[in-house]
């Protein structure tokens, strides 16, 4: 690799670390105090990923699966991570939008760039198999966060219970998944 070269993937390294402080902002905004990063759960959702496609039916493609795990967020690096009421207040598409061009500058000069801008782009679209899988995860993980923060007296969250119903779960697998988890949510 050139200095160039190195010197962009040490800034996007460096850029991307701040995913390990930011907090998820849904969770302050209910009152958890000392909330889980957006790193943590970039990791849940691929860890739920890989629980997934050993689950699903159709083969997967593990790899694409996995890199949007770990890239579906990275944008937040610079735009932190918006809750979803705030994002109603914005045109459609404008978010989308300026992720996509956080990412383009995120990984510019990289060998990975355009890879990574695809990968990303797909999982955005939410089109492929595997996009809907890792769209599961990421609802998922955020369900599985309710019931610890729940279990852990944080009664602000249960709202979020409401939400099951509004994603277009792709898979058997997934519902299931997540009605095991509302069922141990349920005994608390």
């Amino acid at each position: 690799m050139t200095e160039g070269t190195l010197r962009r993937v040490v800034d996007l390294l460096t850029r991307s670390a701040r995913l390990k402080h930011l907090p998820r902002t849904g969770w302050l905004l209910r009152g958890v105090e000392a909330p889980e990063s957006i790193a943590a759960h970039s990791h849940g959702v691929a860890l739920i990923v890989l629980i997934l496609l050993d689950l699903v039916d159709e083969p997967l493609d593990r790899g694409r699966a996995l890199a949007m795990a770990v890239l579906h967020d990275l944008p937040e690096a610079v735009m932190g991570d918006m809750p979803a009421p705030a994002s109603r207040y914005l045109p459609a598409g404008a978010k989308q939008a300026a992720e996509a061009s956080i990412l383009r500058e995120l990984v510019e000069g990289t060998r990975s760039a355009e890879r990574w801008e695809e990968t990303w782009r797909e999982y955005a679209a939410a089109e492929t198999a595997e996009a809907k899988l890792v769209h599961d995860a990421d609802q998922l993980d955020k369900f599985l966060q309710v019931l610890i923060y729940h279990r852990s007296g944080h009664r602000d969250v249960a709202e979020f219970w409401s939400l099951m119903d509004a994603h277009p779960w792709s898979c058997r697998a997934s519902r299931e998944l997540l009605s095991a988890i509302h069922d141990r949510a349920a005994v608390c």
